[in-house]
């Protein structure tokens, strides 16, 4: 009688998360404990309002923005009539980095990765017909945020509108620029004291601007983790509180306008545990730290954009699908506004019509999922209550790791934000080769790629009419009145004076982008950042 072998047994699989925390089988009650407090109120876990999107959806802001002014414009309007309810402002390189379209640094990228502003002119016509004072708007501009800002102001003033009644947000996040983004002008300190003259000027001047949107976004999309995204974030906001609070404002005249920016990716669960543990440690911070008093002050208010990192140039409708599955994880998180990308953003800039479909999808979600119905659906999760936990633990441990190091810019000065998302953007580039992180038509159900997809194309005349109108309004404007505004604003860049009313001015008077930062360049000098292994 042959004598019956026992099968062994396989090694249960381990499944982690993005952020590689494992992930057991089943969660029950006794896991962690439940969040027991309500939403719209303290720590504000559950959401920053006590109904949530059952009285108001979030803003849906389309991020737009390409070639000159009037293609932008008519982009605008077009998004507008399709039930957009905000809108978002890209720029191109030049303009970020404060060079004029006519300048050797901007050759060949004139209005090719957003619209190129040389001037208020430019401005102009990118909101014309676009009541400023009814609609809010959002820049995603840093180290020339202050001139884009002036433009702005200018341009609602023109309509009628005071800057009391302006409503938006200029990204204006620095710090995060020099971790991992890179379009950065001037060296940390003088680049944060303009921040600091934008937050004092408009908590005086124009009260329902944000003036500043921190952001995890640039960071999560050049790798780091959830838990990375929130805690340098968090590290990064408490660098600019305090510059503010250096300069003699209190917390509550200020706080209740900052606001944040994160990256929504394709880990369900753990993006949505991501945001409420955001919250959370910010409210604490903000509470406990630096004794905020105005309720408004903890609230962490936040604008999410699903993942470009994650969308791929191969098959890429599939692009749709994953976009709907990370609306879905922002608005179960709690944003306030959402930009949702276009399928063919790994390819090119969106056509209309892809852009048209992202709108769309956040639409769905609001409309039609039922998500909206109670002000937190994922209440009671085991699992989402275990990832929030995790999330927090070492959320903390990070900020406090920073504290020590002195803060964030010396931890910036010191490669260690650079350093950590460096190392975890290499754990993901080896799983993915290695086919233990699957991406769908990439490294598995991988196709022939039939006919490409039509794509928007930037006519390379943009270039040249922009020179243009640069070397026409050069000869058309009041250039002594320039040259007194341009002075006055470097005398001023010497002092402790708030820049803004003289960016303003010099605004006014048509200088140009280049010409208001190669003013500053004069005076503080450009950053060039330390080679770090």
């Amino acid at each position: 009688m042959v004598k019956k072998q026992k099968s062994k047994k396989e090694p249960e699989k381990q499944y982690v998360t993005d952020s590689n925390f494992p992930v057991k089988r089943i969660y029950h009650k006794s896991s962690k404990k439940y969040v027991k407090e309500d939403s719209g109120v303290y720590p504000y876990t559950r959401g920053i309002h006590p109904s949530m999107f059952r009285e108001r959806f979030w803003t849906m802001r389309q991020y737009s923005g390409f070639g000159d002014a009037k293609l932008t414009n008519e982009r605008f309007k077009f998004m507008l009539e399709k039930g957009q309810t905000g809108l978002s402002m890209a720029f191109d390189l030049p303009t970020q980095i404060g060079h004029d379209p006519d300048s050797a640094p901007a050759e060949g990228e004139v209005g090719k990765v957003g619209v190129s502003i040389a001037s208020l002119k430019d401005m102009m016509i990118a909101f014309d017909g676009i009541p400023l004072g009814k609609v809010s708007s959002s820049m995603t501009i840093n180290s020339t945020a202050s001139t884009l800002l002036a433009y702005y102001i200018i341009v609602g003033e023109s309509q009628g509108f005071k800057s009391t009644e302006l409503r938006g947000t200029t990204q204006n996040d620095i710090l995060k620029e020099y971790i991992a983004r890179n379009t950065y002008i001037y060296p940390p300190q003088p680049s944060m004291r303009l921040i600091g003259d934008m937050i004092g000027y408009c908590a005086e001047k124009v009260p329902q601007w944000y003036p500043v949107s921190i952001s995890g976004y640039h960071m999560r999309e050049a790798g780091c983790t959830a838990t990375q995204e929130v805690a340098f974030t968090i590290a990064n906001a408490i660098a600019y509180i305090q510059t503010c609070l250096d300069r003699g404002l209190k917390i509550d005249d200020f706080a209740p306008r900052l606001s944040f920016f994160f990256c929504c990716t394709i880990e369900f669960f753990e993006e949505v545990a991501k945001f409420r543990v955001a919250r959370k440690v910010y409210a604490k911070i903000l509470k406990e730290k630096f004794h905020a008093k105005d309720p408004r002050s903890l609230q962490l208010k936040f604008h999410t954009q699903t993942s470009g990192e994650s969308l791929t140039a191969q098959q890429p409708d599939n692009n749709i699908v994953r976009v709907a599955i990370q609306t879905m994880a922002a608005v179960l998180g709690g944003t306030q506004s959402l930009h949702t990308n276009s399928r063919d953003e790994a390819l090119a800039l969106p056509t209309q019509e892809s852009a048209k479909i992202a709108l769309r999808t956040q639409q769905i979600v609001a409309h039609e999922s039922g998500v909206t119905k109670t002000a937190d659906p994922m209440a009671g999760s085991y699992y989402l209550e275990e990832l929030c936990a995790q999330i927090e633990e070492n959320v903390w441990k990070y900020l406090k790791q920073i504290e020590k190091m002195g803060g964030s810019i010396k931890a910036i000065e010191k490669g260690f934000f650079q350093s950590e998302i460096r190392q975890n953007a290499y754990r993901l580039k080896k799983e993915t080769d290695a086919g233990e992180r699957v991406i769908v038509g990439v490294n598995k159900y991988s196709e022939v790629e039939g006919k490409s997809p039509e794509l928007l194309r930037i006519d390379d005349r943009i270039e040249i009419q922009q020179r243009k109108a640069l070397k026409e309004l050069r000869a058309t404007r009041d250039n002594t009145k320039l040259e007194k505004a341009l002075s006055a604003m470097k005398s001023a860049a010497d002092t402790d004076e708030n820049l803004m009313p003289y960016i303003i001015s010099a605004a006014k008077a048509y200088a140009t982008t280049g010409e208001i930062s190669n003013t500053f360049r004069e005076v503080f000098g450009e950053y060039r950042p330390k080679e770090v292994f």
